[in-house]
């Protein structure tokens, strides 16, 4: 007999930072050869410890699903038709430059999606390809969910990044306004396993109040939840600052002598008293100033506003007032309040030397004359600056892994408007809503085929860490930095076939230059790893990119610290309460408290655990189940409507109407509609079998771009009036 033959199967692991929330979570995975076996919590990982979310656990479907796109397709005849990656790039040279030669590099926009965050090809070569292009027309998704805390934090400490985070593991009372940390893993926020971590303030005796206009997730583990009307948390949030004063409620601690500006805010909240504001925001003024005298009493607190408080017609200013309140109560900068984290790379606010304030508004866009925030406009404005005709007119859009279609207001009017542009270019891993429309799309690597640093994520960590994630896998496509670099040539006028390697050397020269050290200490590295290494390098801590590859579970550098005053960079060198920029918005605010209340019924969003924004639906592990695309509506509103539950009803907005699954449930306010954003898979030309299968419906279709923050063009999401009838 001859002997059996034993086929031997090699399992291998490899640690991985989850890119796909902001959480950077440790995962564990499983290779059989190239294939995903399987996906787990990494226990090992510094700052996640074993924590998984279904978005995590996903990571081998993402990778393996066969709608991914693996080679660039190009426009002939109006088909989408594979081709090589020098044809791509061929079809680019010979159309970008000519148009921008005839027309101007404003008749060129960008648009970087919320992906591009996540991936740390785009996020270190992008800016190199954006400046190249040099046009003012960029935008990204920050205008359409957060610009508001990046302009308030740039007037108040000096940089749009400068900004403070609620010390999770440390605080005692933590107040949570328009936040779902259960849900989102946190945003502005990077604190992995955040329902843990929320526990762990009740095991301590601490205490979690909620305010948002529905009971969520996190709402349901907090001791108080306070149902606001959508779009007045400006109102309860200067009611809370007038208490403070008006009580003699105000402990600055240690702060008083980093601050400017005490006795401006203190005139600006006398109109705002708790009986003032109590009609328009659906509280009553007693419970506000229970909340005030609670926050002032807890030995550690923080205060923390996301998408509820940033999505409004109050966004900034409420941002704003966030973090006058851990100011007022003593607890920003200070062990379980409100702190400034040190990141290892990439924080502009460790830089040494002087570092210049920060500004906005230095330019407007050409048709609405919205203003510039950190470099790019209001993308509420995009469709105006492609349809209307005359110079500057935007006639060629580069997309960078996102999706407008879906994920930015008045999507209808974005749509007619990528019809008729001369040229676009999407770099994305698919054919989505928003690449359809493009002539070349320029796909890139998995999650699992590319090297992974979070550069901006632990620049907003609730505890210093650092983690650098080699590729898992071979890939077969270019590295994004690559493909960035060879646009980034197209652009410049050296052509397609610009060396790669000159390229990447100027970027990483500017990277050393801004570091503060010789690009020569960083070897023979090239790509990503020279960058990081530059920076880690240039850092705060005594750090490298070999220390980190040394430590594949990560690095812990330890709890948030005390930075004042070093952190800041306003032109005073204080924490400026009260910046002239944001109180001029101020008048504005006071207007609306002789308003009526209004009847109508407004539509707020929400967020799943499986799912970010618009670019996770195609995973059949985040869309088992129930259709979770529904109107979430209080079961009083319901009755008056003729709506009921698993019925269908027609919601419609100013910009524009959807039908939908009605879902009635009294975790909604009366007087709300909820759908989740990020669905509306059901158009032609697409190639996502799972998510068209689970189209759900485009609630951007209901989003009025002419609706806004006055101060930072960031659109209304929380708060859009909509009437809504059932279908039958």
């Amino acid at each position: 007999m001859s002997p059996s033959c034993v086929t031997v199967v090699v399992m291998t692991t490899a640690p991985v930072t989850c890119p796909l929330c902001e959480a950077t979570c440790g995962l564990e995975v499983t290779l059989d050869g190239d294939r995903v076996a399987g996906v787990r919590g990494d226990a090992a990982d510094v700052f996640s410890h074993g924590f998984i979310c279904p978005k995590g656990a996903s990571l081998g479907a993402l990778h393996h699903d066969p709608d991914l796109l693996r080679a660039p397709l190009v426009r002939r005849d109006g088909v989408l038709v594979e081709v090589s990656w020098d044809e791509a790039f061929a079809v680019v040279d010979e159309r970008l430059p000519a148009l921008m030669a005839e027309h101007g590099r404003d008749a060129v926009a960008i648009y970087a999606g919320n992906p591009s965050v996540h991936n740390a090809s785009t996020a270190l070569y992008g800016p190199a390809f954006f400046k190249a292009v040099g046009t003012k027309n960029f935008y990204t998704a920050s205008t359409v969910d957060q610009l508001p805390k990046h302009f308030s934090s740039g007037y108040l400490f000096g940089h749009p990044l400068t900004i403070p985070v609620p010390d999770l593991d440390r605080t005692e009372h933590l107040l949570l306004l328009g936040a779902n940390p259960i849900v989102s893993n946190g945003s502005l926020m990077t604190a992995p396993d955040a329902r843990g971590r929320l526990r762990g303030i009740r095991e301590r005796g601490g205490k979690i109040v909620v305010v948002d206009p529905k009971r969520s997730r996190t709402a349901e583990i907090a001791d108080d939840h306070h149902a606001i009307r959508p779009g007045t948390d400006a109102l309860l949030l200067f009611a809370l600052v007038n208490v403070l004063f008006a009580e003699d409620l105000v402990t600055l601690r240690g702060l008083a002598p980093h601050i400017t500006g005490l006795d401006t805010v203190r005139s600006l909240a006398t109109p705002f008293t708790p009986a003032a504001v109590a009609s328009a925001t659906g509280l009553a003024a007693e419970e506000i100033r229970r909340m005030a005298r609670e926050l002032a009493a807890a030995p550690r607190a923080a205060v923390y506003g996301r998408m509820g408080t940033t999505t409004q017609s109050f966004g900034t200013l409420a941002s704003w007032l966030v973090d006058v309140l851990n100011v007022l109560t003593g607890n920003l900068d200070r062990e379980g309040g409100a702190m400034f984290p040190l990141a290892a790379a990439g924080q502009a606010n460790s830089r040494r030397g002087k570092r210049r304030p920060w500004t906005a508004g230095r330019w407007r866009s050409r048709v609405r004359g919205l203003p510039e925030v950190m470099g790019e406009l209001p993308v509420a404005t995009l469709a105006d600056e492609i349809l209307t005709p005359g110079p500057g007119q935007v006639r060629a859009l580069v997309t960078v892994c996102g999706n407008p279609c879906l994920s930015t207001p008045n999507a209808g009017r974005l749509e007619e408007a990528l019809a008729q542009l001369d040229f676009m270019i999407s770099l994305d891993v698919y054919l989505n809503e928003t690449s359809r429309h493009a002539d070349v799309i320029l796909p890139g690597p998995t999650p699992l085929e590319r090297p992974h640093y979070d550069l901006a994520l632990y620049q907003l960590a609730v505890r210093n860490v650092a983690n650098w994630t080699p590729a898992a896998l071979p890939t077969p496509v270019p590295q994004e930095w690559r493909t960035l670099l060879r646009l980034t040539g197209i652009v410049a006028g050296t052509g397609r076939s610009a060396s790669l390697a000159s390229l990447d050397d100027m970027v990483a020269g500017e990277a050393a230059r801004r570091a503060g050290v010789d690009v020569s200490v960083a070897g023979d590295r090239t790509g990503p790893e020279r960058l990081v290494d530059l920076m880690l390098r240039g850092g705060p801590y005594d750090l490298t990119l070999a220390d980190l590859e040394a430590a594949p579970h990560g690095v812990d550098l330890g709890a948030l610290t005390p930075r004042l005053p070093d952190v800041l960079s306003t032109p005073s060198g204080l924490v400026e309460l009260a910046p002239d920029a944001i109180v001029s918005d101020v008048p504005r605010l006071v207007g609306v408290l002789g308003e009526p209340v209004s009847e109508q019924l407004v539509l707020i969003g929400r967020r799943q655990l499986g799912s970010n924004n618009s670019w996770m639906h195609n995973l059949e592990p985040l869309v088992r189940g129930q259709n979770r695309c529904t109107a979430q509506i209080h079961p009083a509103d319901a009755s008056r409507l003729g709506l009921v539950d698993g019925g269908r009803a027609m919601v419609r907005s100013r910009a524009g109407k959807v039908e939908v699954p009605v879902e009635v449930t009294d975790a909604i306010r009366p007087g709300v509609v909820s759908i989740p954003h990020g669905w509306g898979h059901d158009v032609d030309g697409t190639r996502a079998t799972v998510a068209t299968a689970h189209a759900g419906v485009n609630t951007n279709l209901l989003a009025d771009d002419t609706l806004l923050d006055a101060l930072s063009g960031t659109t209304v999401l929380n708060g859009i009036p909509v009437e809504i009838e059932p279908v039958r």
